[in-house]
């Protein structure tokens, strides 16, 4: 049973029984975590795509086989658990892989791929061949499309699909805009009600999570905190703000029972851990809709200098486990809604959002060397 765990990828996954691989998107390449079973300890089966910084990563829905999108490189396809890849990315004018989602419908799989600078390309046949969607980088205000660090270029982060129709979904764009397409990415909306004047980040749009059984609820995690919405995105309320634990909260995840959230995030944006080499990185979980959190243990670090970059839930009959990933290249899973946490991987290579781990090294290297 296969899983993906990445940066940008797709953060939930219904599979037939409890996972016995996991796919793991790292600056080095990917890494491939497999056990004999329930139950049984994890190990590190193999890597590949080495030298490749990847970024996103996506299971091929009712099809074997997993795409890997890189930064700068393309995209990648393996039909045999990782052991071999292929380039699959005729048709893409952009290399700088952001984002990559599968989409099945009538048996068929629609594949997506978000890029910098901010595009959007899709794929009818499992990405032999792919063509751009060119109304998302025709929408109004694309002259406000930026990103904080050099070289300052947007991209297409994250996007979400509404269950019921797979041609209505959301593509955030970092930093930038909310946008909703109901017809495939033929045309676009942008939703901007929850962006202030005296936001700290402009439109810095991070996650969406929509719950799936009324998917007009969504959750939407951003640089200044997050965000709820009860009416498909119009109108947004902030639950969060710089004083919350998370003032920078970045990947958000909804148990298949609907019933507890988590959040993992940092202190503080990027821009501070460059010069205090700290994110002080953490796991939450709230069990009352976003209102109420609590800070999760169990062992999983309750802070660290590192930062989560990646986290996925595999959900299954009778249960789900929780992963999550950071740049240290540590990787950790819980099986019982996060009260407990095993490490199942370490040191296989930063999982990082572009360059967050690079300032974040010099922290972990400290602390390998403290006696």
């Amino acid at each position: 049973m296969d899983s993906c765990l990445s940066p940008n990828g797709q953060m939930r996954y219904d599979i037939a029984a409890p996972p016995t691989r996991l796919f793991v998107a790292t600056a080095t390449g990917v890494a491939v975590l497999e056990r004999g079973g329930p139950g049984a300890a994890w190990h590190l089966a193999r890597t590949g795509l080495a030298g490749h910084h990847v970024s996103t990563m996506t299971a091929l829905p009712g099809h074997p086989g997993v795409l890997a999108g890189t930064h700068g490189d393309g995209i990648y396809f393996s039909a045999d658990g990782g052991k071999s890849w292929e380039e699959r990315d005729s048709g893409v004018s952009i290399r700088d892989i952001y984002s990559l989602y599968g989409v099945a419908r009538d048996g068929k799989v629609t594949l997506y791929a978000g890029t910098q600078p901010a595009a959007l390309f899709r794929s009818f046949d499992l990405g032999r061949s792919w063509h751009e969607l060119p109304a998302l980088r025709g929408v109004p205000g694309t002259q406000g499309w930026t990103f904080p660090a050099p070289p300052h270029i947007a991209h297409t982060k994250m996007m979400a699909f509404d269950p019921r129709d797979p041609d209505t979904f959301y593509a955030a764009i970092e930093q930038g805009a909310l946008l909703k397409t109901s017809d495939g990415g033929t045309t676009w909306r942008e939703f901007d009600s929850y962006s202030r004047e005296d936001d700290r980040a402009y439109k810095d749009v991070h996650q969406i999570v929509l719950v799936l059984s009324q998917p007009r609820t969504m959750f939407m995690t951003t640089g200044v905190g997050l965000y709820r919405s009860e009416d498909a995105g119009e109108r947004w309320e902030r639950l969060t703000g710089a004083a919350f634990r998370l003032a920078y909260p970045d990947h958000i995840a909804l148990s298949p029972d609907e019933k507890t959230l988590f959040m993992s995030g940092a202190a503080a944006d990027p821009g501070v851990w460059r010069r205090t080499h700290d994110a002080g990185t953490a796991v939450m979980r709230s069990r009352d809709g976003g209102r109420h959190w609590e800070l999760l243990h169990g062992g999983v670090p309750e802070t660290a200098p590192c930062s989560i970059e990646g986290m996925t839930v595999a959900a299954y009959p009778g249960g789900f486990t929780v992963f999550i990933g950071n740049t240290d290249g540590d990787v950790y899973a819980s099986e019982d809604g996060g009260d407990h946490w095993t490490r199942i991987a370490t040191g296989i290579g930063p999982v990082s959002k572009g360059n967050h781990f690079e300032p974040l090294q010099k922290a972990a290297r400290a602390i390998a060397a403290t006696p």
